[in-house]
């Protein structure tokens, strides 16, 4: 299998787009990691559906926090010995339209939104990065947005967070790639998670999966495809890369 014996992260893993790349790289052989914030019975039920051939755990992270992302580093390395791949997808989004609220919670949403979409990933591509420069490499992968290149006119931050996300992956495809570590991104569209059923499902719902000429949503699966081959050996002439895992539903030239 392709990631046996591979020890790896799952930012965010305990649900949507980080629980299905959990459970495929439990699946191909890998020992999987993942953190979780608040929600420890979704992490509890990931774990309990990782093909029991590795060794699984969960481990609390607040993302946006630089010491406990650091603990969660020197956790699993005190666990595994050394951190093969990690998947950068812990994020938040939060409506903010310009028109409607007052310039406290503007910027209030834009600390707590950056903390987790941005800075946080930094943090954790920082010190995983660090690590794997001591035992000869490994695979970085960040989940990105269609937002990043579309725009959010709602939840601005959201988008200049992601946006930032790829910059900030691409930098790093370049500063990492003589230590034989690659960075690669996957950027979906409208995926099928907890998150988004509610507008999946709402008054707009057809229009959503409409903007795919699929005329659907992504699945969370289709994606975990996308990062598991960035994550792959043989892969490492992609790094830099974003793919779109959007359905056709935007195109960039």
């Amino acid at each position: 299998m392709k990631f046996t014996n591979k020890n790896i992260i799952v930012t965010g893993g305990s649900r949507g787009i980080g629980k299905a790349a959990a459970i495929a790289f439990a699946d191909e052989g890998g020992n999987v990691a993942i953190t979780f914030n608040n929600n420890k019975s979704a992490a509890d039920e990931t774990l309990s559906q990782l093909k029991p051939t590795g060794k699984h755990t969960a481990i609390k992270c607040d993302a946006a926090d630089p010491i406990e992302t650091e603990k969660m580093i020197n956790t699993v390395l005190s666990a595994y010995d050394r951190i093969d791949v990690v998947v950068i997808n812990a994020g938040i989004a939060i409506t903010h339209k310009i028109a409607e609220i007052d310039y406290n919670e503007w910027q209030d949403t834009w600390k707590k939104v950056l903390g987790v979409n941005l800075i946080g990933p930094a943090n954790t591509l920082y010190l995983s990065a660090r690590a794997m420069m001591k035992t000869g490499g490994g695979k970085i992968v960040t989940v990105s947005s269609r937002g990043a290149f579309r725009g959010e006119p709602d939840e601005p931050a959201y988008g200049a967070s992601k946006a930032g996300l790829n910059s900030l992956s691409q930098s790093m495809a370049r500063a990492l790639a003589p230590y034989n570590i690659s960075v690669g991104v996957v950027a979906p569209g409208w995926i099928e998670t907890d998150l988004a059923e509610p507008y999946l499902n709402g008054p707009n719902g057809e229009e959503i999966k409409n903007q795919s000429p699929l005329k659907r949503a992504g699945t969370i699966e289709e994606v975990a495809g996308a990062i598991l081959y960035l994550a792959s050996d043989g892969s490492e002439y992609t790094t830099g890369a974003i793919i779109d895992v959007n359905g056709a539903s935007y195109l960039r030239s």
